[in-house]
């Protein structure tokens, strides 16, 4: 017969993986995160963000970089752009940096796979947390 100690000890453990799990899959602040997507034609570069503990956001685009605030509540996510620097980018670099903005401003719900950060709006966009 199983004890009310042990019953106890099962559900504390179950509840404590439940928490790191839940940590896990929560809103990656305080990393840095790299967009699955391909470099532009005669580049190597590809989208990051380094989101800050308090959803702070150095966006580095393909050419344009700049900066811009999450603001997270559950599932929804909202990101204002700030000031995005232009830096001479040739066109097709610099109007893919400005749909990707756009596309980061349109997002409304996130989820969180592991490492994969899936921004939901009308064109998902993923992201993978940078390893060093």
């Amino acid at each position: 017969m199983v004890s009310f100690k042990h019953l106890v000890c099962a559900a504390v453990a179950m509840l404590a993986m439940s928490i790191v799990a839940r940590a896990e899959d929560g809103f990656p602040f305080g990393t840095e995160m790299t967009l699955e997507a391909l470099p532009q034609a005669g580049s190597k570069r590809i989208p990051n963000i380094e989101i800050g503990d308090h959803g702070e956001v150095v966006l580095e685009l393909w050419c344009k970089g700049g900066k811009g605030q999450f603001s997270v509540a559950g599932n929804t996510v909202i990101f204002v752009p700030g000031q995005i620097e232009d830096r001479s980018c040739p066109p097709a670099r610099a109007q893919a940096d400005d749909e990707l903005v756009a596309a980061l401003s349109s997002v409304e719900t996130w989820k969180r796979q592991g490492d994969v950060l899936t921004l939901i709006g009308p064109k998902p966009l993923r992201f993978r947390t940078t390893g060093n």
